[in-house]
């Protein structure tokens, strides 16, 4: 029923009625062997140069502008504005009609997400590629399949008789029939009718998401064993019977409310993975056989001491060291595409992802594969031998990705040593007949020493024990609160009271020392931090001094000695734990760190006994105060720069620094232009691709006030007090040798050495808080260039639909509301998304002239099928003191335009008109009358009218509309009149 399409595909060789050359013949044998690099250049060649398809490179797997994808993970990710009509219709992309590629994909997180598989079964990844062709409204079904039928029967010589076909049943439910096309296709190509198999929605029909393009496909298996009928294996999760090519046909698009409409283009999306076929081609059960894997397996059998990779599973892969080999070199392609393409192990979203990732190898690979540190990053030459002629990237990258892994691991392989210490005492200690293991133990690994919480699944599965998962859900629902509280202000419950300070200095107990927070250094572009070992010099309950506190209570303790920094001068506190001396494997949590009358507290929930007088190792979070020392120090620079933009007027009216982004509160009388923006930003970006160099030095309060340009706040300074300042020494500027401005101020806080560590600094909001009083906030780093490439992606969205919106008249009304319904959907994108603020404002006016433009040309097209409608109900009725009709609309607005033109015509005539909408049973209702009827108002009518219908209605003495729903039309339009005759008669 929907062969639409012209056959515009240069013929294939041989009539099409029945299978030709090698897939006609009926054969047992598998496939002639390929190497996986002529495998994928078959594909390209196949559709480049037989069919007239563009060769378009693959995206990064780092999505650009989708928020709702940690990683590319299907060949169709970066062809998504053609399929939603949002392309640019000035970009290359608008051109695109036959396009071919292998897409780099990763799926490791969100819907998509085969991490916890890989290395248990011999086929999972989580980097893989996908072969595809896509044809958008040129070729459809029967050029689709005749394509894909002669490529692996043809070209990559597969016999006939190992392939089985699927295609859709239809769905009663959805109103959606077989597809019958496609099967008759399939016979006519010469596939045999038992070999062509129908099923359900699930399997063979295709959707974008909640809404938007789908349609049915058809899929192609591949029969492992052969010379056999194995129809029943087909999608029944058989390893002997695989999938190897889904060919989507998008002739629908879902609405928001689940129905289905044609789509003005029909399209062909195929995607076909390019490890199973290249397993398939070469003869092996398992991905991992493959020359896409076993050189990685070769090379880590050599630089480690377990036995070579023998291909078993489960209980028979005795110490898990062939699930160790698969683990190790599926992970390590993917990290090698992922930091390739800027996806660096992080704390949140992809990062975090690949985090667990890069960890997860490294244990394997060292406790299982027993390799030595920096044996995971020396594959990676292995990895772009394999992968590098297609993707040269990875060659150009190699040794970057070799020092971030390097880098990563040598941080993880302390804290995985600690860890496994920490899970083997406690195994040790206790006797686990229920195999429950302590949730505040894994907890604290998670925590304190940034283990995945399914690694130590991992580890404990191994001893048969699992974690109290309720127990846990609860210790995590607990730190989120304190977390909260913290962020909020919540004034901590371990603040020292007098009557605990004045115990102390009764005591004699002295003030820390918190000297070593400004003692780190750069090594080789590294900042290394001191370690530091301390004494327990008092213990505070919350209510008193104790001497000692013991396992799961809070405290408050109090060192001769810290590292961490206490939140003070707008900065928040470090984050770390401690260690007891002795037991390095507990682990005390540092959830706070507090000032108080010279006294550094530290809350801590202690993991065991604690006493005063014993000695702990600090360890800091050195990620979190990084990232405090890059907001702060851009906190500064951000202060002078905009003191040289707008003047020497603006003064600081607070700030706050944390490891996600910084807030800067400063008098102006305004808010800031778009201009000013963006000076303010280049202003600041200067200074950082500079490098400059942060000088800071301790001196007296009332020489550093001697300083010229000097920036204070109006707050209390210690004496002597800190100085830091960007690019010119403090000991210059106090003698003023250079008559240079730059960016000086009194602060406390901890700082960079050198400005180019923050990368990148973005104004991602900036508004009036009261008058006279504006408030900034800033992203640096990783996130700033996060928050760019968002901009920039939402500047195309505005750029594209704008030249939709002006490039011609909507045709319709529903294309001009689909239109100004996108207006709003990007509108909110606008709204809501981290972008460059200066970007968020200039598309923000945009955007509302956009909104007035599609909201006036809905108007006029409104006005006009209303003025339609009203000239065939003038004819139909005539002039009518009373007139109550139905017409066919779906849209209240244009009911009440033809109510209103009506009227107008007749002003004396009492009008009501009612929609029906025949599939849901709803009722449209409005209605007007004369200015001097006051027998019958129009807000009376409606709702008596809406509420016998079972709705409401509104309005006023003149105008009035609502809803209600109704089987019978007729019926209601007597009720309505009869009740209006009753009222007009009194």
């Amino acid at each position: 029923m929907f062969r639409l399409f012209l056959r515009r595909l240069r013929p294939i060789s041989g009539p099409p009625g029945r299978l030709h050359g090698r897939s006609a013949r009926s054969l047992s044998s598998s496939p002639p062997e390929m190497p996986a690099d002529r495998v994928r250049s078959t594909f390209l060649d196949f559709f480049r140069q037989k069919h007239g398809h563009l060769l378009v490179p693959s995206s990064p797997v780092r999505p650009r502008g989708d928020p709702s994808l940690l990683f590319v993970n299907a060949g169709m990710n970066q062809f998504k504005p053609i399929f939603l009509g949002t392309v640019d219709p000035r970009s290359e992309m608008s051109s695109y009609r036959r396009v071919v590629n292998s897409q780099k994909c990763v799926r490791a997180g969100g819907k998509h997400n085969d991490l916890e598989d890989v290395g248990r079964d011999v086929y999972h990844h989580t980097f893989f590629e996908m072969l595809g062709s896509w044809s958008f409204g040129d070729y459809f079904k029967e050029e689709a399949c005749c394509m894909a039928w002669s490529l692996l029967t043809e070209h990559y010589g597969i016999p006939a008789d190992r392939l089985y076909v699927s295609y859709f049943a239809g769905d009663a439910a959805s109103g959606l029939p077989a597809d019958e096309e496609t099967r008759q296709i399939w016979l006519d190509i010469g596939v045999p009718p038992g070999r062509l198999l129908p099923f359900g929605l699930k399997e063979n029909f295709w959707e974008m998401g909640d809404s938007g393009p789908c349609g049915p496909c058809t899929e192609i298996h591949y029969d492992h064993v052969g010379g056999r009928d194995a129809t029943t294996l087909v999608n029944a999760d058989s390893p002997d019977v695989v999938e190897i090519w889904n060919l989507v046909f998008m002739q629908y698009h879902r609405e928001m409310d689940h129905s289905l409409r044609l789509l003005p283009q029909f399209s062909v999306d195929t995607g076909m993975g390019l490890e199973r076929l290249v397993s398939v081609l070469q003869g092996k059960r398992s991905n991992y056989d493959t020359d896409l894997f076993t050189p990685l397996l070769h090379a880590i059998h050599q630089r480690s001491r377990a036995r070579s990779y023998s291909g078993r599973t489960g209980a028979a892969d005795e110490g898990k060291v062939d699930m160790a080999y698969r683990v190790v070199v599926d992970h390590i392609r993917t990290l090698s595409v992922c930091i390739t393409d800027g996806v660096h192990p992080g704390m949140s979203g992809a990062e975090l992802v690949l985090r667990r990732i890069l960890r997860r190898a490294v244990r394997f690979c060292v406790e299982v594969l027993q390799a030595p540190q920096g044996a995971l990053a020396s594959l990676v030459p292995t990895v772009a031998h394999i992968l590098g002629d297609a993707y040269p990237e990875l060659h150009r990258e190699a040794d970057r990705i070799m020092d971030v892994i390097n880098e990563n691991e040598a941080h993880f392989l302390s804290s995985l040593q600690q860890g496994s210490r920490l899970i083997r005492r406690n195994l040790d200690r206790k006797d686990y007949k229920h195999g429950v293991f302590p949730a505040s133990v894994a907890w604290s690994l998670h925590r304190d020493l940034g283990f995945p919480l399914d690694l130590v699944d991992l580890m404990l599965e191994e001893r048969g024990v699992q974690v109290d998962r309720q127990e846990l859900d609860r210790l995590i629902a607990e730190n989120h609160k304190v977390m909260s509280d913290l962020q909020s202000g919540v004034k901590s419950q371990m603040m020292l009271d007098v009557l605990s300070l004045a115990e102390l200095e009764r005591l004699g107990v002295p003030h820390t020392d918190d000297s070593l927070k400004y003692q780190y250094r750069l090594d080789q572009d590294r900042y290394v931090f001191p370690a530091c070992c301390a004494t327990v010099l008092a213990l505070y309950d919350g209510q008193t001094l104790v001497s000692e506190v013991t396992e799961g209570h809070r405290c408050g303790v109090i060192l001769d000695r810290t590292s961490f920094y206490s939140e003070q001068g707008g900065q928040s506190h470090d984050l770390g734990y401690f260690a007891r001396g002795g037991l390095q494997d507990v682990l005390y949590p540092v959830e706070a760190v507090i000032l108080a009358g010279g006294y550094t507290v530290h809350q801590v929930t202690a993991a065991g006994s604690l006493k005063t007088g014993d000695k702990v190792q600090l360890h800091l979070d050195q990620v979190h105060r990084l990232s405090c020392m890059m907001n702060h120090t851009a906190t500064h620079i951000l202060n002078f720069a905009l003191r040289e933009v707008l003047g020497p007027s603006v003064q600081q009216r607070g700030s706050h620094v944390s490891a996600d982004r910084l807030r800067f509160d400063f008098s102006v009388k305004g808010s800031l232009s778009v201009s000013q923006l963006q000076q303010v930003e280049r202003c600041v970006n200067d200074i950082i691709s500079a490098n400059q160099i942060v000088h800071s030095q301790a001196l007296p309060l009332e020489t550093a006030r001697r300083i010229n340009g000097l920036r204070t706040v109006d707050e209390v300074y210690p004496d002597p007090v800190r100085v830091v300042a960007v690019a010119v020494a403090v000991s210059d500027l106090l003698e003023d040798r250079t008559g240079r401005q730059t960016s000086v101020e009194l602060c406390c806080g901890t700082h960079l050495l050198q400005t180019g560590t923050i990368k990148h600094l973005v104004i991602v909001s900036e508004r009036q808080m009261v008058k006279g009083i504006s408030r900034i906030v800033a992203v640096t780093g990783q996130e700033a260039i996060r928050a760019l490439e968002a901009g920039q992606v939402l500047s195309q969205d505005v750029d594209s639909l704008s030249a939709r919106l002006t490039g011609s008249a909507p045709l319709s009304i529903d294309s001009a509301q689909r239109l100004a319904k996108e207006v709003g959907v990007l509108s909110d994108a606008v709204d809501n998304t981290p972008i460059p603020q200066w970007q968020r404002r200039e598309l923000q006016s945009r955007l509302r002239a956009l909104q007035r433009s599609s909201n006036t040309a809905v108007r006029k097209l409104e006005t006009r099928e209303a003025a339609v409608r009203a000239q065939t109900l003038q004819e139909r009725n005539g002039t009518k003191d009373l007139l109550v009709d139905s017409v066919e609309t779906d849209s209240l607005s244009i009911l009440m335009k033809t109510v209103n033109q009506l009227s107008a015509a007749a002003p004396q005539s009492h009008v009501m008109l009612l929609a029906h909408q025949r599939h849901s049973g709803k009722v449209l209702c409005a209605c007007q009358v004369p200015k001097d009827s006051p027998p019958l108002l129009a807000s009376d009518w409606a709702v008596a009218v809406c509420h016998h219908l079972g709705g409401s209605a509104g309005g006023s003495a003149l105008v009035a509309m609502g809803t209600g729903s109704s089987s019978d039309i007729t019926e209601a339009l007597r009720w309505a009149e009869e009740f209006a005759h009753l009222k007009i008669q009194r």
